[in-house]
Parts: structure tokens; C-alpha cells; sequence
């Protein structure tokens, strides 16, 4: 029985969505900072101060109902509605900036944002023609959704706060059990490697901007750049590899990044995505080597270097690029770049795709699958994974539930395919760019553009939210805010 002191239901979605609301318009306000620097760009500082400001006062007001009373219990699937509206809601209000530019209607706007919200990269947006101001928005927008709107958040609440929410976002591992403590350290991390890029980027010759810009996408798994050619600008191995570290970086479960820091390089290096990872890196490089020797009449050095940064970026659902243009690949080549998009990065990092973690376990459940056909009817086997610092068992129910998802991520991929090729593009192209908006990756063989058509944007837009807050989260958001409509008259 619900004391009558403690808020639940829509008054606590509301109060909880109020706070979000309030750091949604400090994030919109942040790039401001950088008019100490640029200050010929203060005249665009209007269209980030109405709707950040108005946002912190929303919040400000819609908190009230929360502050300083007992909190109840989420009721089930509340928290994926609280999480699925409020990114719902960054991703508007951080559109607004663009939209009121004037040069960008509410469809590039939003797709502008939900590409930076979800780490994907892909991009309506001309560099060479973008002030300081926006550009840093846009990697303030991305370096926040690589985090998470709700793990800053929860590095400053309690854990009953913030627990359910930290979980439905996507985070599947807590650091240490006391979950401020976890975000606390996840920040410090995520925000450390960023300052180690920029000094490496700038060490090697990169400017000060764009090293900030490069270094918050490569390690968001983002891929904005400053430049209209991304990373193949600076013609300079050093760049290249730093860039290819960073992105192997965000690639990783956080967890296992604790791991890392502390030197416990066993406890690492174990952990079944790890090694995964590196042995589909070492397969598709040596593939795609082969075949860019073949097709562009390369050496083996010239080949390598393009082919295993390609094959990091693709993997890791960066985006980033050191080839030209994407139409130049070969089919094969091609193909293999779709899957390594489709399979994604790490479980519990700011990666997307399927993820290393669920392919593994198919791949696995496979082996399994073959095997048992050699045993006897009554023997019963324990099938286990290796995590960074234990291993855990494998159960039938597991198995159906990642076989599950990845029907349903699949089937999406597919039709988004299919959407895409309705407008003329090849199947080839169609699939190549919507497994970059789905998986989050924002390698692009140009059919998302500044001229797309609008159903074009908006197939993009639903593969990249979709892709970001994976499928589960949104489907129950919906169906929770159906049956709050139709049982108690709550509208969402």
C-alpha cells in the first residue's frame, strides 16, 4: 500500500523528467563558453540562450513536485518513459539552436541532434561553413550522449533515484555498488581519456579546436569533425593512431575500463569482448587489405593503414574516415564494412550496433548448439562466458532473448533498407547507410545530406534513436504510455 506521503505514478515521471529537463538547457547553454575565444560568433548566442534558459526554468518548475518529498517506486516500465521522453526532449531543444539559425528547418535540425544524442556522426551540417559556436554544440551534444543524460545525472543522486533510470538507459554494470560513486568514476574516466586525446591531437600538430572536436568523437564513438574530409585532412600516421586508440576506447564495456586504469591488464584482456573484438579487427583488416591491393594497386603499408582505421572506425561505430568517398569500394569490401557496423562495439559502452557481447553469445550458442549433438541425451552441460572479472553462466533463456533482439534489429535494418532504396539509391548503398544510422556509426556514401528528401532524414533519424536507446527501451516506453492512456487517463 502506497503511503500517502510518497509521490509515484505521473507526478514522480513528471518530477523526475523536470530534473532531466533542467541539465538538457545546461548542456544547450555550455558551448557559450567557447565566445571567450571566438567572440566574432556572439551574434548566434541568441539562439542558444532562449531555449536553454526556458528549459532550465520548465525543469526548474516540473521538479518542484519531486523536491523534498519521499520518492515511491517506479511502477514497471515508467523508467523507460521517463528516459525515452526526456531524450526525446534533448534532442528538440538542442535542435532549436539550429533550427533558429534560419538555415536548417526542424527536420535537419533534429536530425542534426538526434545524430549527436546518439553518437552517430552522420551529419546535414557544412563544416567549412559552420561557426566555432554551433560546431562546439554539436560535439557538447555528442560528448554528453556518449555518457548519458542519466548517468550525470545520477553522479549527483542518491542511488533509489537514479538506479532504475541508469539501468533502462542502457548501462547493464555498476563500478562499484554505490552507483554515484560509479557515474562519478565513469565521468572521470570518460573525461580524462578526452583531455589525453586533445594533448596528443595538439602534440602532433592538430590545432587546439580540432583536436577538442576529434577527441570528443573519436572517443564518443561519434565521429563529428571539423573538417570536411574528417580525419584524412591531416595526412599524418600520429593523428591516425591516436585516433584509432580513442576509438578503441569507447568501444569498451565501462566496467571494464576500471580494469584498465588500475593496471589489471589479465582481468582485461580476458573479457570475452575484448578478445572478440580483436579478432574480428584482425580478420576484416586483413580481408580488406587484400582487396584494396587488389582494387586501388597499393602497396601492403598504403592498404593496412586504410584498411585497419576503416575497420576500427566501422567496428566501433565512430565514422570517422580517411577514404574519399565510400562509392569507391568494392562490393566485398562493402559488405564486410556493413556487417562490422551491424555488429557494433561493446555492451555498456557509448558504442552502438547489435553489440560484441550478443554476437558473441550467438556465436557461441551455435558452437554449443553442434557440439550437443555429439553428447550423450542425458549429459547436461553448463555453458559459461568469460566478463572481466568473473565468469557467469549461460542459460537457454539468455540465448532466446539475444536471438530475439537481434530479429528485431534486423528486421528494422531491413526495412530502413528498404525505405531508403524506395528513393532511387542502390540496395547496396541503402544498406550500407542505414546500418550507419542503426548502428550509430555516421560512415555515409552521401544519400543523408543537407538536400535529402524529408522522409529520407526522418528514416535516419528513427534508425539512430532506435539504435541508441536499443529497441526493448522504446517498445515498453509505448506500450506503458498505451495502457497509462487507456487505464488512468494519462497522456505522454
Amino acid at each position: 500500500m502506497q503511503n500517502k506521503n510518497e509521490i509515484a505514478g505521473f507526478p514522480l515521471i513528471f518530477g523526475y523528467i523536470g530534473v532531466l529537463l533542467i541539465l538538457i538547457g545546461t548542456i544547450t547553454l555550455l558551448p557559450l563558453l567557447i565566445l571567450f575565444f571566438y567572440p566574432q560568433d556572439i551574434h548566434e548566442a541568441k539562439y542558444f540562450i532562449v531555449p536553454g534558459i526556458v528549459a532550465i526554468l520548465i525543469g526548474y518548475l516540473m521538479s518542484f513536485t519531486i523536491r523534498g518529498k519521499k520518492k515511491g517506486r517506479l511502477k514497471k516500465n515508467q523508467d523507460a518513459i521517463i528516459v525515452v521522453s526526456c531524450w526525446m526532449l534533448a534532442i528538440l531543444i538542442t535542435a532549436l539552436p539550429f533550427i533558429f539559425s534560419g538555415k536548417y528547418n526542424l527536420t535537419q535540425g533534429i536530425f542534426e541532434t538526434t545524430s549527436g544524442w546518439s553518437t552517430t556522426g552522420l551529419s546535414v551540417v557544412d563544416v567549412s561553413k559552420t561557426s566555432h559556436l554551433f560546431l562546439m554544440h554539436r560535439s557538447t551534444v555528442l560528448f554528453f550522449g556518449g555518457i548519458g543524460l542519466v548517468l550525470v545525472i545520477c553522479s549527483v543522486l542518491s542511488d533509489t533515484y537514479g538506479m532504475r533510470l541508469y539501468n533502462a538507459e542502457g548501462h547493464n554494470d555498476r563500478l562499484l555498488p554505490n552507483l554515484i560513486k560509479s557515474a562519478r568514476i565513469i565521468i572521470t574516466i570518460y573525461s580524462g581519456y578526452t583531455l589525453a586525446g586533445i594533448i596528443l591531437y595538439v602534440s602532433f600538430g592538430m590545432p587546439v579546436f580540432d583536436a577538442i572536436i576529434h577527441s570528443i568523437g573519436a572517443l564518443s564513438t561519434g565521429g563529428f569533425s571539423s573538417q570536411p574530409d574528417s580525419i584524412a585532412h591531416y595526412h599524418s600516421i600520429a593523428i591516425e593512431v591516436v585516433t584509432i586508440v580513442l576509438m578503441l576506447l569507447g568501444n569498451i564495456n565501462f566496467f571494464a575500463h576500471l580494469f584498465l586504469v588500475k593496471g589489471k591488464f589479465r582481468h582485461f584482456f580476458q573479457y570475452c569482448e575484448i578478445r572478440f573484438s580483436f579478432i574480428l579487427i584482425i580478420i576484416a583488416t586483413m580481408i580488406i587489405t587484400i582487396l584494396f591491393m587488389n582494387q586501388f594497386a597499393q602497396n601492403l603499408p598504403s592498404a593496412f593503414r586504410i584498411a585497419i582505421f576503416q575497420v576500427v572506425s566501422a567496428l566501433t561505430t565512430t565514422g570517422f574516415q580517411t577514404l574519399p568517398n565510400f562509392h569507391v569500394l568494392s562490393s566485398g569490401a562493402l559488405l564486410i564494412m556493413i556487417v562490422l557496423q551491424l555488429i557494433g562495439g561493446g555492451i555498456g559502452s557509448t558504442a552502438g550496433g547489435i553489440k560484441q557481447y550478443r554476437v558473441y553469445i550467438l556465436l557461441k550458442a551455435i558452437v554449443w548448439q553442434i557440439k550437443a549433438q555429439f553428447y550423450p541425451s542425458q549429459m547436461v552441460c553448463s555453458h559459461k562466458i568469460q566478463k572481466v572479472d568473473k565468469q557467469i553462466e549461460i542459460q537457454k533463456a539468455d540465448i532466446a532473448s539475444v536471438g530475439t533482439y537481434v530479429f528485431l534489429y534486423l528486421l528494422i535494418f531491413f526495412a530502413g533498407s528498404f525505405l531508403l532504396s524506395l528513393y532511387g539509391h542502390s540496395l547496396q548503398d541503402a544498406m550500407f547507410e542505414f546500418s550507419s544510422a542503426l548502428s550509430t556509426v555516421g560512415l555515409s556514401c552521401g544519400i543523408m545530406n543537407y538536400n535529402a528528401p524529408t522522409l529520407v532524414l526522418w528514416t535516419g533519424i528513427f534508425g539512430m534513436f532506435f539504435g541508441r536507446l536499443e529497441i526493448y527501451v522504446i517498445i515498453l516506453a509505448m506500450m506503458q504510455c498505451r495502457n497509462d492512456i487507456k487505464h488512468h487517463g494519462i497522456h505522454c
